[in-house]
């Protein structure tokens, strides 16, 4: 994790549109250096509880990520995570269990007292830009749906090297395809 320095501060703020609210660090930097996810406070200076612990800044990955969104990426990884099968299963086990860590990392800082973590976990797969920030944040093999959305936004976004660490797993290596995951990705 990084610190935070007011260039991130301003290039997040760019990057936004908007002031970066509750910033406790940079919690990945993309390989051509640009801060991309945030780690923010459960609460904000104000008080306002804001229970997204890693917040997706930069915009080549969030846009993307709205891609892959309006693709359905959700849908088809809801499909699996609620298949009556071993790999629903698995996906149920890896999701509970990256729910649970999202939560401990948050009420290390504060507990908000909820057991709301991101993206949907652990019932349904809602935020891809959660999912996104939250696999980079922790690095592969923390969350099997973000490594594949962040897989999926490095093959389709061609992002791979500069957005995206070179070395993160393939569709290849995680058994998938473009064209299964969406057929307007393809």
């Amino acid at each position: 994790m990084n610190q935070v320095s007011q260039a991130d501060i301003d290039i997040m703020a760019t990057q936004l549109g908007r002031q970066p609210r509750g910033v406790l660090a940079v919690a990945y930097r993309t390989p051509d250096g640009q801060p991309a996810v945030v780690k923010t406070a459960p609460k904000l200076d104000d008080g306002t509880p804001f229970p997204t612990l890693y917040y997706l800044t930069d915009p080549r990955l969030t846009a993307e990520a709205s891609r892959l969104e309006v693709a359905q990426v959700m849908k088809w990884m809801e499909a699996r995570l609620h298949a009556e099968t071993d790999e629903g299963e698995a996906m149920r086990a890896d999701y509970l269990n990256a729910h649970q860590h999202y939560l401990a990392e948050r009420n290390a800082l504060e507990d908000l007292g909820t057991d709301f973590s991101g993206g949907g976990m652990p019932d349904r797969v809602k935020c891809l830009h959660v999912l996104i920030a939250y696999a980079l944040a922790e690095g592969s093999g923390h969350v099997r749906f973000g490594d594949e959305a962040v897989a999926l936004a490095a093959e389709h976004g061609n992002l791979r090297g500069t957005a995206i660490p070179q070395d993160w797993p393939t569709l290849e290596d995680l058994d998938i395809t473009l064209a299964e995951a969406g057929e307007d990705l393809v």
